[in-house]
Parts: C-alpha cells; sequence; structure tokens
C-alpha cells in the first residue's frame, strides 16, 4: 500500500506511512518541549549563555538517541538536532549561538582611580581564567598586556598593584542577570522529521524566585507575539493562503501597538529541510518601499508542516545583523564549486559528512581553526548559507515559535510551551483575535477533558 510523502506529496511504501511519520514528529516535538522547559529552568542570574546552549544540545542528543534504535534496512534511523540551540538575549532576536570565544569582546585602559571601556575585535584565544568586575563574574578567554610575567593574566595584575596603567585585551561572556529577557530557539529531527520551537523568559532575580516583568511593555510583547503564533496556527489550513495568516498576525500586532520583525519569517518544512519554498511574512511590504521583498502567494494544502515563527519589537522592527560572530551556517546543497583553499575543502567536506542538509554551528565542526580559515570562500560562492544573529535596538523584542502539522483531522499544534504568567498586558486583543483565542482555549479544555476521563477509566481497570 502506498501513502502520501509529507516531503513532496509523492506517494511512498508503506514502512513510511503517515501513522508513522507522525510519530516521528511528534517524538521530535516532546524532545523540544522538554529541552525548552529544560532551558527555561536553567535560565538565572550567573548562567552562561555558551552552557545553556550545550546543555540544550545535549539534551536533544541524548533523548533523540534513545529513540528508534532499530536498523531499517540495515541502516541507523538518524536523528539528533535539527536547528543549534540559541539563547538570544534582549536585544538579539535569534540565531546567537556563541563559540567558546565569541560572547563579548572588550577593551579596557586600566588604573588604580578607575577603568574605561571600548569595543574591539576579537583576536586570537590565548588563555582562559575569571575576572570579577563590579561584581559580576566573567570568562577571560582572551588577554594581552604589557608585563615581564609569562601568564598574562598575572602579569596586568602584576602592572596594576605597581602603579602602571596596562592596557589589556580580554572577552568576556557575560552571564544572565535579573530581568534579562531571553529567547531560546531550537530543533530536533528523527529520520529528518523536524520539530522546532521558540520560548521567550525573563532571568528571575534568584533561582528559586519567581521572574517578575518591570516595564509594561516587555509584557505586552510577549503576550502580541505569543498570541499572534496561536492565530497564525490557526490560520495555517488547507486551503487557506499565505497573504491570510500575514494579515492576521498585522491584526494582532496593531492591537497590542507593537511590530512584527519582518526578516523573521514562517516556513514550510520538509523531510530533511527546514527552510520550504512557500513562506509566510509577518508583514506585509509597504508598497513605497522597494528594498522590501514581496513574497509569492500560495495555498497551504493537507499533509503539509510549518514552522509558525513569530517575533515582534516595541520599536521599529528593523532588526539587522550586529557585532556578534555569525557562528550557524546551513549547507547549500544546490550549488557547486571547485574551492581552491585547502582548508575550505576540508571544512566543506566535514559539513558534508556531518551536516549536509540541516543547520549547524561552528562549535561543533572538527576543526574549529581550519574552519575559521575556510568559511569566506565557502561563504561566497553559495556553498554555505549564513545565520546572521539579528539585534533590534529600537525596543523590547519577544519571539516565539511552534510547529503545526496540517491533517485531515485538522491543524495539529505539536511543540511550544504555554505563555508564562509573568507576563500580562492590560491591552485587549481585537474582536477576531480574541474570538480565535476563546475557541483556541475551548477546544484546549474539550482535549484535557477527554485525556483525564481516558485516564480515570484506565486507573478504574
Amino acid at each position: 500500500m502506498r501513502f502520501p510523502c509529507l516531503r513532496c506529496g509523492s506517494l511512498i511504501l508503506n514502512y513510511s506511512k503517515p501513522s508513522d511519520v507522525c510519530t516521528k514528529y511528534q517524538e521530535a516535538a516532546k524532545i523540544v518541549n522538554l529541552a525548552l522547559q529544560g532551558l527555561v529552568s536553567q535560565c538565572v542570574p550567573g548562567a552562561s549563555v555558551l552552557d545553556l546552549c550545550e546543555f540544550g544540545h545535549t539534551v536533544i542528543q541524548t533523548q533523540a538517541q534513545k529513540l528508534f534504535t532499530k536498523k531499517v534496512d540495515g541502516r541507523s534511523i538518524d536523528r539528533g538536532v535539527a536547528f543549534p540551540v540559541c539563547i538570544s538575549v534582549n536585544d538579539v532576536v535569534c540565531n546567537f549561538s556563541p563559540l567558546p570565544t565569541d560572547e563579548t569582546v572588550r577593551s579596557f585602559f586600566v588604573s588604580r582611580s578607575r577603568p574605561v571601556s571600548v569595543t574591539i575585535k576579537c583576536e586570537t584565544n590565548v588563555c582562559c581564567r575569571f575576572l570579577f568586575l563590579n561584581g559580576n563574574r566573567y570568562t577571560v578567554t582572551l588577554v594581552q598586556t604589557l608585563g615581564k610575567t609569562a601568564d598574562p593574566l598575572l602579569s596586568w595584575l602584576h602592572a596594576l598593584l605597581e602603579g602602571a596603567s596596562p592596557t589589556f585585551l580580554l572577552q568576556l561572556q557575560a552571564p544572565l542577570k535579573a530581568g534579562d529577557v531571553v529567547k531560546m530557539d531550537l530543533g530536533c529531527h528523527i529520520d529528518g522529521y523536524i520539530a522546532v520551537a521558540a520560548h521567550t523568559c525573563v532571568v528571575p532575580a534568584a533561582a528559586d524566585a519567581p521572574p517578575t516583568v518591570e516595564k509594561e511593555e516587555t509584557g505586552k510583547v510577549a503576550v502580541a507575539a505569543y498570541n499572534a503564533m496561536l492565530v497564525a496556527a490557526a490560520a495555517i489550513s488547507a486551503g487557506a493562503k499565505n497573504t491570510d495568516v500575514t494579515a492576521a498576525v498585522e491584526r494582532v500586532a496593531k492591537a497590542y501597538g507593537v511590530t512584527p520583525i519582518h526578516s523573521v519569517r514562517m516556513h514550510q518544512m520538509k523531510r530533511y529541510v527546514l527552510d520550504g519554498v512557500k513562506e509566510v511574512a509577518l508583514k506585509a511590504p509597504s508598497p513605497d518601499d522597494d528594498m522590501e521583498e514581496k513574497l509569492p502567494e500560495c495555498t497551504f494544502e493537507q499533509f503539509e508542516v510549518y514552522a509558525v515563527d513569530v517575533a515582534m519589537s516595541t520599536g521599529d522592527g528593523n532588526a539587522r545583523p550586529g557585532d556578534l560572530r555569525t557562528t550557524i551556517y546551513k549547507r547549500n546543497v544546490e550549488q557547486q564549486y571547485s574551492l581552491k583553499v585547502q582548508a575550505s575543502r576540508g571544512l566543506l567536506a566535514d559539513v558534508d559528512k556531518n551536516f549536509p542538509t540541516l543547520p549547524f554551528t561552528m562549535r561543533h565542526l572538527q576543526d574549529l581553526r581550519r574552519a575559521r580559515l575556510g568559511l569566506p570562500e565557502c561563504v561566497s560562492h553559495g556553498l554555505l548559507t549564513p545565520y546572521p544573529a539579528l539585534h533590534d535596538h529600537s525596543g523590547v523584542v519577544a519571539h516565539f515559535k511552534c510547529t503545526v502539522l496540517l491533517l485531515p483531522s485538522g491543524n495539529t499544534r505539536v511543540t511550544g510551551l504555554d505563555l508564562p504568567g509573568y507576563f500580562t498586558t492590560t491591552v485587549e486583543p481585537d474582536a477576531d483575535t480574541a474570538a480565535v483565542l476563546k475557541q483556541l482555549e475551548e477546544e484546549a479544555a474539550k482535549k484535557a477533558a477527554r485525556k483525564a476521563a481516558k485516564k480515570n477509566k484506565k486507573s478504574k481497570k
């Protein structure tokens, strides 16, 4: 017997029947939600962004390797990370997954009276120590200073105690602090069937204290982004068009007085394909702006899968790449080129072997030094597609994402956590949005009641 493939619509054999495919999506979704829950619990004052990224990566890899362990046709089922864990703080919107030497780079001119700081570019890693500055602990991964001692950090301390004014360069991995708005984004796949999600939370004052939101605009933009995600997920149904979803998101944003980040888009997902052909914009391009790309109109169909991705800002919503190094890339399998540099060829061979289709972070490449040397040629010739970290300095940003399956029984949202209770606002949604949210609440209540009844029935047996 043959069934329609969720990847291309063609007929496939019964060992990949829809029930099996849905099971793989659902299992990947469970891992995604588990990783998000773990990351939220780890977002406490003093936590390192790098450690959080590695924590999420470990959760996904460990849990995925426990599933579908039997070989099919003599081959193991591929499973693991579908999109690198990204932890974006405050003005950073998305795609920040740092290297051990890449979070924040500063130069300090130090004297016994007062320090002055300026921004510099990153150099080569020399040593790794800890430094306490103004009560905060930083990881020192780069130090260049004047002095006679072989250890650069001791040399700086020695010069400071002698009353000199040494200049030293260091890279600081700034830990999370209370009140930071943290956006987490990640993905998992089972046999190429991808589930993704993003979530926004606030760092509490202490690990055992509940988070609080001081600014009204923080709660407003979070509620707006989350409700827009729910409305968009409900609007993506067989027969509907992408322009209908864009209009619904803009309606929610207007009601709450926030702005969709137009560089963020929703995508169709296929097997081993994170960014499919069908896309949904969060904001329709302005008729007077020729720079904004207008997406072609498309119609959603049954058995399709979508990443419903919504990011909103209290500012202008024009997110742009900043000073942070791009560390996430994806192999462009449609592009071919004969590389000239040996490091570039080695990098591409590593990517083709370990990350042939899905995005990856440079942190998990075999040779990071070779990767840095080979990246420029691979990117300039289109062999690798970069995912730069985007910034929006104009306001507070919130980011939510879920995975939606378009099944014959209706839309099924399989990933995403509930909106944290501390995100509140006095602004009311428009009538259409309120009606959709009320219907979703009623459906969720009925589903919970059926689940509880089924559980009670089993317990009585």
